[in-house]
């Protein structure tokens, strides 16, 4: 297996620009994307009542083991995987990361937590997936003796183009400018949550920048971001 086809495991937590980063790749020539692998596993693991959780279940695997399997085979097309952090539950064997490449997509707490909410009223720390992320970058950096690329949203799409090509680099593969766009609407292989959670990714054809907002959060949610916020400090000096 060359260095690019060595699968690459994107890890983000929600509401970021996971989605949209997963269209990016897809329009690649040599890659094929699969979108949060482990997602059913997590709901039938947790017991978690999440929008449209049974068609997730049904659809998905639930062997966890499977689905590592399926994420280190060797493939002759480059194999996006687009993670969520929150779905590696403790428990699970995490070991399989160090043989595929990794990268992370951050966003700053309170912006998260703003979106999110806005489709899922329950939330907790450990649903944003904040506390995973930092373990699961230390776990690659221990492995590899050196930081893996780390992607800040903000930063990212103030230039696609730039952050694009900068990841391209760190994962060790050409950058393509197909890349920066893709057609609108629902995509194959999209996950059957995409009906419930994709409505803007779906009018995207590109990176775009969110108009900037203040956001004030309720006193539950600060204290959410509050306790996330020093973890996405010490990612974002890592970031491209």
């Amino acid at each position: 297996m060359n260095a690019q086809t060595v699968p690459v495991a994107m890890w983000s937590g929600p509401r970021n620009i996971s989605t949209a980063m997963m269209y990016a790749f897809a329009t690649r020539d040599d890659c094929f994307v699969w979108d949060e692998p482990f997602y059913a596993w997590y709901l039938e693991t947790t017991g978690l009542d999440h929008p449209m959780r049974d068609e997730i279940i049904a659809e998905g695997q639930t062997d966890a083991q499977k689905v590592i399997n399926s994420c280190t085979a060797q493939h002759d097309k480059l194999h996006y995987q687009k993670h969520m952090t929150q779905h590696m539950l403790d428990g699970l064997d995490r070991s399989w990361i160090t043989g595929v490449k990794n990268a992370f997509l951050i966003r700053d707490p309170k912006k998260v937590l703003a979106s999110y909410t806005q489709k899922r009223e329950d939330v907790s720390l450990e649903e944003i997936g904040y506390i995973q992320q930092t373990e699961l970058f230390k776990q690659v950096a221990d492995h590899t003796g050196t930081a893996p690329p780390v992607i800040d949203s903000e930063k990212f799409l103030a230039n696609p183009l730039s952050g694009l090509t900068a990841l391209c680099q760190a994962l060790n593969i050409p950058m393509s400018d197909k890349m920066l766009s893709w057609p609108s609407g629902p995509k194959a292989y999209d996950g059957v949550w995409a009906a419930h959670w994709y409505n803007a990714a779906h009018q995207s054809t590109g990176f775009a920048t969110p108009a900037p907002r203040d956001i004030t959060l309720p006193a539950d949610l600060q204290k959410i971001a509050d306790k996330a916020q020093p973890i996405y400090d010490d990612l974002l000096q890592y970031a491209l």
